[in-house]
C-alpha cells in the first residue's frame, strides 16, 4: 500500500510516517517506480509507534524497544548498554507515574459523573424542598430580589 493508503487507514499523516521512516522506526519497500510500499503488517507497526509516543516515550526510546515488539522477539541481551537499561527503567516509572494520575483523575471524573446522575435522577425530597421554603430559599438567589442578588440594595418591598 502506498503512504496516502497508510495514512489513511491509521489516521497518522503522511508527513509523520516520513519522520518515522527517517528516524529508522518504519522501513518501507520500493516499488518499481520509487514509490514507497507498505505490508499490511505495517499498520499494526504505526499503531504501537502511536501508543509509545503517545504515552510519554521519546522517540528513541521507542526505536531501541520496537524490536522487542516482533515476533519473535528480535532483541538480544548481550547488545543492551546499561544506559539504555536506566533509560527505560525511567521512562517506565514516568509511565507508572501517569497511570496512577490517570486513574486517580478518571476515579474522581466517575465519582463527579456518579452525584450528578444521582441529583438528576432523583429530585430532591419533600422534606428538603419544605425545610427550604420555611427559610424563605426559592431559588437561586435566596428569594431576594434581582438587585439584592447582584450587590445592590432593593428599591422597595420585595415579593415573595
Amino acid at each position: 500500500m502506498r503512504i496516502g493508503e497508510l495514512a489513511r487507514r491509521t489516521n497518522v499523516p503522511a508527513r509523520l510516517l516520513r519522520y518515522y521512516e527517517e528516524q529508522g522506526l518504519l522501513t518501507p519497500g520500493r516499488a518499481a517506480n520509487g514509490y514507497r510500499d507498505y505490508d499490511e503488517s505495517v499498520i499494526d507497526r504505526v499503531t504501537q509507534i502511536r501508543g509509545l509516543l503517545e504515552s510519554g516515550l521519546p522517540i528513541r526510546a521507542v526505536k531501541m524497544i520496537l524490536p522487542c515488539l516482533d515476533d519473535p522477539c528480535t532483541i538480544h541481551p548481550a547488545d543492551i548498554d546499561p544506559e539504555v537499561i536506566a533509560l527505560l527503567e525511567e521512562q517506565r516509572e514516568l509511565m507508572d507515574r501517569r497511570i496512577r494520575c490517570l486513574a486517580r483523575n478518571r476515579d474522581k471524573l466517575g465519582a463527579y459523573l456518579d452525584a450528578v446522575r444521582a441529583r438528576v435522577t432523583s429530585p430532591p425530597d419533600r422534606e428538603d424542598r419544605e425545610d427550604r421554603e420555611d427559610r424563605g430559599d426559592r431559588g437561586g438567589s435566596a428569594g431576594r430580589s434581582g438587585a439584592e442578588a447582584a450587590g445592590r440594595p432593593a428599591s422597595g418591598p420585595v415579593a415573595p
